[in-house]
């Protein structure tokens, strides 16, 4: 088939391309830069930004599926700016794909879109947006998330009888593994700098996915979205299907980049009470970069939030083929070699 993938040199987007070429499906990736790693794989590039609705539009000719995985995550504050990328975007998105006959969209979501700073303990699809928001990210993901649903069977091919527009919304959690060039590094620099604190008791539980278990869902998901499957029009967590300690976990991670764990920590309450002089602070001077601290990084760190999977094992068959196990060993090479000693000459002989 003929697919596009936004965000197609980014972390998650390059693993759903790479699984596309595998198996031998032409792809159009649409990014705003150049990448070596698409070159490489022979498909076809087309630059441009999300928030340019032509460029987003004509992207979309010829294609018979639209994997949206492109979009800005963050805590900061900068509305226009998540807005843009993350709504706008795709409602431009599927501008295209109504314009050009498109079959199907799957849109990259986030369990970020349900979250409204407590614990969420093995919730499901039925749980509702939350009342509040605590940053621009979520609440316009959310939005675009039910843009999305709501496009389903709608566009130029309903009014002949083909069932129009196929849309499904897939909400991998904390997505990690090999060429993570945000979540990991961000930690590990936050711990290098001696920045990075245990919030709370230390004792939460979160879910998270593997990145080529979060691309291989897209690809299940799109197979299975045909008229009559009860894929369309769904939203589903994706995740390992298996907890983990949040601290713990972290701890984990720093251990396969040589670092000590984590030593110091703080309340709660206290975080979030930081987190609110921060975000008043950034706001009254306007500032663009993120804060060191917010609520709703507070409340995601120190919070438990594990999903239920149970919908996408039975609408299309969704499984963690790579075992949590198998993901942090394949991480621990990666970062044994990222963060090897450079102090150490060689002997010869």
């Amino acid at each position: 088939m003929n697919a596009l993938v936004t965000g197609a040199g980014g972390f998650l987007g390059l693993y759903i391309v790479e699984q596309l070429v595998a198996r031998g499906d032409r792809v159009r990736a649409f990014c705003r830069g150049s990448y070596p790693e698409l070159d490489a794989l022979g498909v076809e590039t087309v630059r441009g930004d999300l928030r340019d609705r032509d460029a987003t539009v004509a992207a979309c000719r010829d294609i018979d599926v639209v994997f949206h995985a492109a979009g800005v995550a963050g805590i900061g504050f900068d509305w226009k700016h998540f807005y843009g990328i993350n709504t706008l975007g795709t409602r431009y998105v599927v501008d295209g794909c109504r314009e050009h006959g498109v079959g199907r969209l799957v849109y990259t979501s986030s369990p970020s879109v349900t979250f409204d700073g407590s614990d969420q303990h093995g919730v499901d699809e039925s749980v509702a947006y939350p009342d509040r928001w605590l940053c621009p990210y979520p609440q316009t993901k959310a939005l675009a998330e039910q843009h999305v649903l709501a496009a389903n069977g709608t566009g130029s091919s309903a009014a002949d009888g083909k069932g129009g527009l196929l849309c499904c919304a897939l909400r991998p959690h904390l997505i990690w593994g090999p060429r993570d060039r945000h979540l990991i590094p961000r930690l590990l620099a936050r711990a290098r700098s001696g920045r990075l604190r245990r919030i709370g008791d230390g004792s939460n539980l979160v879910d998270m996915v593997y990145v080529e278990n979060a691309a291989a869902a897209h690809l299940q998901a799109a197979d299975a979205m045909t008229p009559d499957s009860p894929v369309a029009g769904r939203a589903y967590f994706i995740t390992q299907g298996e907890p983990v300690n949040c601290w713990q976990w972290i701890d984990e991670i720093l251990a396969l980049a040589g670092m000590p764990p984590v030593r110091k920590s703080i309340s709660l309450s206290a975080a979030w009470k930081l987190g609110a002089v921060f975000e008043t602070a950034y706001k009254l001077l306007r500032l663009k970069a993120e804060p060191p601290m917010t609520r709703f990084l507070a409340a995601q760190l120190a919070t438990s939030h594990h999903f239920d999977v149970t919908r996408a094992r039975e609408d299309f068959g969704y499984t963690a083929r790579i075992s949590t196990a198998e993901g942090m060993r394949r991480l621990g090479l990666e970062l044994s070699r990222l963060h090897r000693p450079s102090n150490i000459t060689p002997r010869n002989g």
